[in-house]
């Protein structure tokens, strides 16, 4: 038996609860996982937000899209997304279901082998947001020598989005908080404060317009700002408004869109290849006990958690 968070239905997070739950062997094209951290992302209590359609049934909602840990049985005839695997194996996981667990089985094709650079935490908050930020860079376009603009740039998808562009060689203005300014600096972003005429002081600051904006953060000041920035809105994308997305005509991308799920999933070899080249860092934050996950979900939704978060069964 695993013990494994589940949401009773939808609503806040007063619908968790932990659960033991048997973990069936693993079959063709399938692996079992010892988890030994589980990631932890905004899409985690989105996924169960909101309230329940009377129309559609209740049942148990598995929570967490990505973990790092330990193979423990593999399905006949099976390797592992990167290619081969045995029990005893370090592995990360994504994009699965029921992440916040002891033990999961997962499709193999989702499952690949962790990078050493990596300690079990940061593999397990490795994908989600990379695959995020990668795929930001990639409908925008951003190339070489370009200037951009990421709001919410401290973020865990922000920080990636910082680093993968600087791969790329794109130059990066990023608006954060001061006491994020040297997380930023870090990165390689130049920083600027939101709020309080930021269009204005983006004009005095920086001499070259930005050619690309994107979006981590969803405020009305972060749209506004970069419409007004960008004249081309194909360049223009959010992963937190959709709704300004629509009425003003630019890209709005996020995971349960198909397009979106196909880019993210072919683009995580890369990632780890990065991450195993000490190029792609993921800063975390503070680590939770599994049994915990309602506390740490808190911290996560408050927006102030300082970087990523993981539960440790």
């Amino acid at each position: 038996m695993a013990k494994t968070w589940i949401a009773e239905g939808f609503g806040g997070l007063e619908q968790l609860r932990l659960v033991d739950k048997e973990v069936p062997a693993p079959g063709a094209g399938q692996v079992t996982i010892r988890v030994k951290a589980a990631g932890m992302n905004p899409a985690d209590y989105k996924h169960f937000a909101g309230a329940r359609n009377p129309s559609t049934p209740q049942a148990a909602i598995a929570i967490g899209y990505e973990v790092a840990g330990i193979l423990s049985a593999l399905g006949p005839d099976t390797q592992i997304g990167s290619g081969g695997g045995a029990v005893g194996d370090e592995v990360l996981a994504f994009r699965i279901s029921g992440g916040y667990a002891t033990e999961v089985t997962v499709p193999a094709a989702d499952v690949f082998a962790k990078p050493d650079a990596l300690d079990f935490s940061q593999a397990a908050n490795l994908l989600l947001a990379g695959s995020t930020a990668a795929e930001m860079l990639h409908v925008t376009s951003v190339a070489a020598g370009e200037t951009i603009l990421v709001h919410g740039a401290s973020g865990a998808v922000g920080v990636s989005v910082l680093q993968q562009a600087r791969i790329i060689g794109a130059r990066v203005i990023g608006t954060a908080s001061p006491k994020n300014f040297e997380t930023l600096r870090s990165f390689g972003a130049e920083p600027i404060a939101y709020g309080n005429d930021l269009l204005e002081r983006l004009r005095d600051e920086f001499s070259a317009s930005p050619v690309a904006a994107l979006d981590c953060i969803g405020t009305d000041e972060a749209i506004d700002v970069s419409l007004a920035l960008v004249a081309d809105r194909s360049r223009i994308v959010t992963i937190a408004n959709s709704a300004r997305a629509e009425r003003d005509g630019f890209t709005a991308i996020g995971g349960r869109i198909p397009a979106s799920a196909a880019y993210r999933d072919g683009i995580r070899s890369q990632l780890i290849r990065l991450a195993a080249e000490g190029r792609l860092k993921v800063p975390v934050a503070g680590t939770f006990p599994l049994d915990e996950a309602i506390t740490a979900l808190t911290l996560l939704k408050s927006g102030h958690a300082g970087g990523k978060l993981a539960l440790i069964p």
